[in-house]
């Protein structure tokens, strides 16, 4: 591997592809291309990260159910097939994994940008913008030379996923409600690429998994909780994966 290497790490693995017909232990590599999965030199699995298009952590596959617990699954696409790669460790290494890998697929995503498109219930004269996407500790950042879109994923009261017509063309669009300082506001957000806007939602959901499950740790009364929740509820109207990895064509 000629690139710089971001994750490397020892676990237990499971493919579809591999020639092993068991869960094996062996190495993880992942640089800002490729993702390597190798029990050694003759056997090892390379899948480039924009052959990708979906990742689930903590879903076991069904056929692997009763042999892994903590896991990352990674749907990805090879000479025109559909393939699944399964990684099981600890807890904090599968989180820590899972982190950089969705950055290393996601961070400096060309998207288009309008903030705010509304504030309170006015809709506001901003035009869509280029920027780039960056996904930072508990927020996500949209980027250009002017300047730098900082969403807090605690601060979203609410996100979908809808069609609108920009620049003449119907194209997915990320609508982000969120109250930055109190004030109600929409962010909308899309790319080109329907692989990496599937991705995104798909990280935007395990997020706020995370945050409900910090939520519920929290000794608070049944009004704080309900008003906590409120705060923080999330519609995904349009998962695909009904929470687990389907075998549908993946989107390019």
């Amino acid at each position: 591997m000629s690139e710089s290497v971001i994750a490397d790490f020892v676990a237990t693995f499971d493919s579809n592809v591999l020639r092993t017909t068991e869960p094996v232990k062996g190495r993880i590599l992942l640089s800002e291309k490729r993702l390597v999965l190798a029990v050694g030199d003759n056997d090892k699995l390379t899948v480039p990260l924009t052959s990708i298009f979906d990742v689930a952590v903590g879903q076991v596959p069904e056929e692997l159910d009763g042999f892994f617990h903590a896991t990352v699954t990674i749907a990805f696409q090879k000479n025109d097939k559909r393939f699944v790669a399964a990684i099981e460790d600890d807890d904090d290494k599968i989180e820590k994994f899972s982190n950089v890998l969705f950055k290393a697929l996601l961070n400096g995503t060309d998207m288009t940008v309008k903030h705010p498109a509304r504030v309170g219930g006015r809709v506001t004269d901003a035009e869509f913008e280029a920027a780039k996407l960056f996904l930072k500790p508990k927020q996500v950042e949209f980027s250009n030379e002017e300047k730098t879109v900082a969403i807090r994923l605690a601060a979203v009261t609410e996100f979908d996923q809808t069609k609108r017509r920009i620049g003449g063309t119907k194209r997915p669009v990320l609508d982000v409600k969120h109250m930055p300082r109190g004030d109600a506001m929409l962010t909308q957000a899309t790319t080109d690429s329907a692989r990496k806007m599937a991705i995104l939602g798909r990280y935007l959901r395990l997020e706020y998994s995370d945050l409900m499950a910090e939520l519920k740790d929290l000794t608070l009364s049944d009004d704080q909780k309900e008003l906590q929740l409120l705060s923080i509820r999330v519609r995904a109207t349009k998962e695909c994966h009904s929470h687990r990895l389907s075998a549908r064509t993946p989107p390019r």
